[in-house]
């Protein structure tokens, strides 16, 4: 009789381990971190500004003194405008950057002319232009700190930011 109340607390006991090992809870961020493993911790909402960072990309650069929309830029452009005609109610603002050479006035029109060739793309691709704003920032807010090119190109760009 002992024998049978142990066999049966055994396999009970190992019933229940098995169905604890299986069981799953999602990973919080420091889980995936501590355990090496890579999960989303939180899906963006469509329409988002999250959703815009994160699954279109909010950035074109420029190559130095200058405002023309290089190929890739380009790309990526074409890329928000097709989200941008999936959320017609949605507006935004580029922003035009520039990097720390030159003066500040220099470097704000510069900005400016970013931004505004963004825009015109993107008004090209369809996208109404009483959606879109422009601003330049110049040299004011680089993206990275330093003075050489591998800074300088990182902050020559403009910003396409969701309302």
């Amino acid at each position: 009789m002992r024998l049978m109340k142990a066999t049966q607390f055994a396999s009970i006991f190992a019933t229940a381990l098995l169905l604890a090992a299986c069981a799953s809870t999602p990973e919080t961020a420091g889980d995936a971190a501590s355990t090496g493993t890579e999960t989303a911790t939180t899906a963006a909402a469509p329409g988002s500004r999250e959703d815009f960072q994160i699954n279109v990309g909010d950035r074109v650069f420029f190559d130095y003194d200058s405002y023309e929309i290089s190929p890739d830029a380009r790309g990526q452009l074409e890329k928000q405008a097709a989200w941008l005609q999936t959320y017609p109610e949605t507006t935004v603002a580029i922003e035009g950057h520039c990097d720390e050479r030159g003066t500040r006035e220099y470097n704000l029109a510069l900005g400016e002319r970013r931004a505004s060739a963004v825009k015109n793309y993107l008004v090209a691709l369809g996208v109404d232009p009483n959606r879109v704003q422009t601003i330049s920032y110049g040299k004011e807010r680089p993206e990275v700190l330093g003075s050489d090119e591998t800074a300088w190109s990182k902050n020559r760009r403009g910003v396409t930011v969701v309302n």
